[in-house]
């Protein structure tokens, strides 16, 4: 269906950007990056840009088979998560801390900013952008159940 067909064309442009998928939550994908992997080459970022050109390529075999084209909105962060293995029939490996649930935060303000993307100002400060990229700040966020607020920014290219 189009779920399927959904995550297989991202899959495509989150291997060619180093990218692991974390998990699958619901039409969500959570990728991560060790900060090495996700920094070179701005793969973090550029991975973003990868899934939108693919999909926008597919958008007519989206149209016949499906009658719409999937969008999807992003948001990167930057910081150290928990790893560890739970379950014991299945086993999972899972990420966890304040950075994963910070990032889940600054994306789902994509729609109330009328933006596909949002970067947080630590992870735009590590990344090495182009004259290609276009950057236009959204400003300080609260974030739920954060106390602190955040300063967000959009990229666009």
């Amino acid at each position: 269906g189009l779920l399927n067909r959904y995550y297989a064309d991202m899959t495509e442009a989150i291997t060619a950007s180093s990218g692991e998928i974390c998990q699958y939550v619901g039409d969500e994908v959570v990728i991560t990056w060790t900060l090495s992997d996700g920094l070179r080459g701005n793969d973090c970022l550029e991975c973003f840009f990868r899934i939108k050109r693919q999909l926008e390529s597919q958008a007519p075999q989206y149209m016949k088979a499906f009658g719409r084209v999937p969008g999807f909105k992003a948001g990167l962060h930057c910081g150290h998560v928990t790893t560890g293995e739970i379950g014991t029939v299945r086993k999972d490996i899972v990420f966890s801390g304040d950075v994963m649930n910070t990032t889940a935060r600054i994306q789902s303000l994509c729609n109330e900013n009328s933006v596909d993307l949002l970067v947080s100002e630590a992870m735009l400060a590590r990344l090495r952008l182009s004259a290609d990229h276009q950057v236009r700040e959204i400003g300080l966020r609260e974030l739920k159940g954060k106390d602190e607020k955040v300063k967000l920014l959009t990229v666009t290219k």
